[in-house]
């Protein structure tokens, strides 16, 4: 029941409820802050990996382009189509092993959401110890 001068329900069981209400709303509201952050986080290393392979790829056809270019008319007399094989195998084993860092970069964010995951697992733990501790001191004090 609530004394006089006091609102209704600002103490007696309900303020206990109310308080648990408020600190759950809070554990909320900072977990999906977190859950945003790892979302961005997530879509700027995307956004970065996905920009730098094109850009490798781009960079890397043009400077094959040249290269070979180069080494045909360097060995235009008699030399030119084993000098366009080995271009293009070169180039071709480049760009094979750009194309594996690149996969390497994307794969390697680890788990998405770990620092939520984490946070969620302490949060749990946390309150299996403050309902362990509750009953113990239920137990001993009846």
């Amino acid at each position: 029941m609530s004394g006089p001068g006091d609102p209704a329900g600002t103490s007696g069981f309900l303020a206990p409820l109310r308080a648990l209400a408020d600190s759950g709303l809070e554990m909320l509201r900072v977990r999906l802050s977190l859950l945003g952050n790892e979302l961005e986080e997530q879509k700027i290393r995307l956004t970065e990996g996905l920009l730098m392979a094109l850009l490798g790829a781009m960079l890397l056809a043009l400077a094959a382009l040249l290269v070979c270019a180069f080494v045909v008319v360097l060995f235009w007399e008699g030399y030119r189509l084993p000098a366009l094989g080995v271009m293009t195998v070169m180039v071709g084993g480049g760009g094979v092993w750009l194309l594996q860092a690149g996969r390497r970069k994307l794969r390697s964010g680890g788990a998405m959401f770990q620092a939520s995951l984490d946070e969620l697992q302490q949060d749990r733990q946390a309150l299996a110890e403050r309902a362990r501790e509750t009953a113990a001191s239920q137990g001993t004090g009846a």
